[in-house]
């Protein structure tokens, strides 16, 4: 079982990154500082930006040792950003205003596809860079398949997420239905274990989750699953990326790919993935993104007949 919660974090390195003269303002408030040694680190602030997968109290948990490891090696003291939405983080990589992201799957196709980011690394976990997408409802409810969904309530985590929007509207797309027509209410919860908990406290019928979120939980804090079943799960999907801008200088990502791809190498590095049930951080090809590309395809052309 993965011990595996994904998280957006972006680290801010104003002199790695292009300029851009057309930059959207982003709210930042709510910053959480990560404490360092200054005599090690400099005087040098670094940024990070969050956007979570879960919610912001399972992220810090859960990565506080990373974020630190990652400072140290970039040689500066960091201060955390939580933001909201999946949108936020992309419109941060648009702008050139971090260094780098680890991104949902869902929110990587269409910056990708427009060219405005470039792939890092992406976690491998149990030898595998790919992971699923969970329908679940109650246990002791009649709803079976994805069909029996119809007039009742269902939980999308986030507008772009993959496992938690497109792959549901690729079901209502098969069965030639729109969500306002075919559920009775939906709401976006902005983190998988939110709708985990939404689903195993009865306040929404369903909903559609990461897979490896859903595994954590059923291993370290199974009260928050006991009431669940899983119904379907998706096909295989490539693993949520790290990403940069596409203007991040060479060096600056050659700097970062290295500290990632050596965390497995290092001792520290080993207990941190170890904690996080990761084997290490690989290189990898577009192509294991082509069935993320492939649903959001048949979506589009779907919405548009």
């Amino acid at each position: 079982m993965n011990k595996f919660i994904l998280i957006l974090i972006v680290i801010f390195g104003l002199s790695c990154t292009s300029s851009n003269n057309d930059k959207v303002v982003v709210d930042f408030s709510d910053t959480i500082t990560i404490e360092q040694d200054t005599s090690v680190l400099g005087s040098k602030i670094v940024y990070i930006a969050i956007a979570s997968m879960t919610s912001p109290k399972e992220t810090y948990i859960y990565y506080s040792d990373l974020i630190n490891y990652i400072s140290k090696k970039v040689g500066h003291k960091i201060y955390i950003k939580q933001k909201k939405t999946y949108e936020e983080v992309n419109i941060l990589l648009e702008n050139s205003e971090v260094d780098f992201a680890f991104i949902c799957s869902g929110a990587f196709v269409d910056e990708y596809k427009q060219g405005k980011i470039k792939l890092l690394v992406a976690p491998e976990i149990e030898k595998k860079v790919s992971y699923h997408a969970y329908i679940i409802t109650q246990k002791d409810s009649e709803i079976n398949k994805f069909e029996d969904f119809e007039n009742k309530s269902f939980a999308f985590t986030d507008p772009l997420s993959n496992t938690g929007r497109l792959y549901p509207l690729k079901k209502l797309a098969v069965l030639k239905e729109t969500e306002q027509e075919f559920f009775l209410k939906t709401m976006y919860t902005y983190g998988h274990d939110i709708s985990i908990q939404m689903v195993n406290r009865g306040i929404v019928d369903g909903a559609s989750v990461h897979g490896l979120i859903f595994q954590y939980l059923s291993q370290y804090h199974p009260e928050r699953v006991k009431n669940i079943k899983i119904i379907e799960k998706s096909e295989t999907f490539g693993m949520p990326p790290v990403v940069t801008p596409i203007f991040l200088k060479k060096k600056c990502f050659d700097k970062y790919q290295k500290i990632f791809m050596n965390l497995h190498n290092d001792s520290i590095g080993r207990k941190i993935l170890d904690k996080l049930n990761i084997d290490k951080f690989v290189s990898v090809n577009d192509s294991i993104y082509n069935s993320v590309f492939q649903l959001k395809e048949f979506i589009e052309n779907e919405s548009s007949k």
